[in-house]
């Protein structure tokens, strides 16, 4: 099926900065933002275990749980399983991200892909976020940015696995819809190649955004645009160097970047726009994109997003973007006819 008449609108909101993502973030400032969110009318929320070691569930949950069912969609993710176990959640192994999670909860996580693993998984994030059901639930993080040179055999695993095990659940409608949730393309080119299971969906992070979309341009949107297969985009805002943060890719950005984020910035200045609806509304163009899902940790950020989202962009800046060549020439952008 398409997510599309699942999804209540094109921007939802993404947990990951909830998870104390850079910083310990206090409880009443994450609930505050979630709550921000449903105020101004977001009704589809993501989370997933990693964030925190269960922590975004957890804070997403408490806020949802008075929240009718019924009036929200909810997506989280499969393939760690947080244990009872504690740990040093500095010491911890998360491939490229490093030390992403630090401040997040001391529990230990195993990486599982498997059936019976995929099935924990799903009722434990069903207790943390005090819900009787899901809506979308993503594999998360079959790649290479996590596993190295190991990432096919993982992603292999989760094929025979957790694939099969959401495949399942969709049939018997448990849940309304299953995909992946990567930071690479590979694994999603690869998915669309089988011949079974078919997922219905796929969250992609930081590979469709104005600082890196050629790859994703190329084969992945056509291919799944061709096959039904609806694309929400995450981390528009490639880890908050798009936003006014400094971070790209989850690290300190490198001087290339800081310096195409002024140009950015600078010719959105010169049309009168905002640099957080440059990064929104070229994301959105593309056909193959059902919605977007930024994250935050400030109830502010949500009326800021919104906005960004509703402002009035000149066909001009998207012109003068490709003039720059900061973004490609077959990039859709959303002007009718442009």
């Amino acid at each position: 099926m398409s997510i599309r008449s699942l999804l209540p609108g094109r921007i939802g909101f993404g947990t990951a900065p909830l998870g104390n993502m850079f910083r310990a973030i206090p409880d009443e400032e994450a609930a505050a933002t979630v709550q921000a969110a449903w105020d101004q009318g977001i009704r589809y929320f993501d989370t997933a275990p990693l964030y925190g070691a269960g922590l975004a569930e957890i804070r997403l949950g408490d806020v949802l749980a008075d929240k009718p069912r019924d009036e929200y969609v909810l997506s989280t993710k499969v393939g760690r399983v947080v244990l009872d176990e504690v740990e040093d959640p500095a010491s911890r192994e998360l491939g490229e991200k490093g030390a992403l999670f630090e401040h997040g909860r001391p529990n230990k996580m195993v990486n599982d892909y498997t059936a019976d693993a995929t099935l924990r998984s799903v009722e434990d994030s069903l207790e943390r976020l005090k819900t009787d059901r899901l809506d979308i639930v993503w594999v998360h993080d079959v790649a290479q940015d996590f596993y190295g040179d190991e990432w096919v055999n993982v992603y292999e695993s989760a094929r025979t696995g957790a694939f099969r095990a959401l495949t399942r659940l969709r049939e018997e409608g448990v849940i309304k819809a299953w995909g992946l949730g990567v930071n690479k393309v590979e694994p999603l080119e690869m998915t669309l190649d089988l011949d079974e299971p078919r997922p219905d969906a796929f969250l992609l992070a930081g590979r469709y955004t104005l600082l890196d979309h050629e790859r994703s341009l190329q084969r992945l949107l056509p291919a799944a645009a061709e096959q039904d297969v609806d694309i929400v985009v995450g981390g528009p805002y490639s880890s908050g160097i798009l936003a006014g943060g400094s971070h790209f890719e989850y690290a300190e950005a490198p001087a290339h970047i800081i310096e195409k984020v002024g140009l950015i910035k600078a010719l959105a200045q010169e049309h009168g726009i905002g640099i957080k609806s440059a990064a929104l509304q070229f994301v959105l163009a593309h056909p193959a994109v059902a919605a977007v899902i930024p994250g935050a940790t400030r109830p502010s950020r949500i009326a800021e997003d919104l906005a960004a989202l509703a402002q009035d962009v000149p066909y001009t800046f998207w012109k003068s973007l490709r003039d720059h060549k900061v973004i490609a020439h077959e990039a859709p952008v959303p002007v009718k006819g442009a």
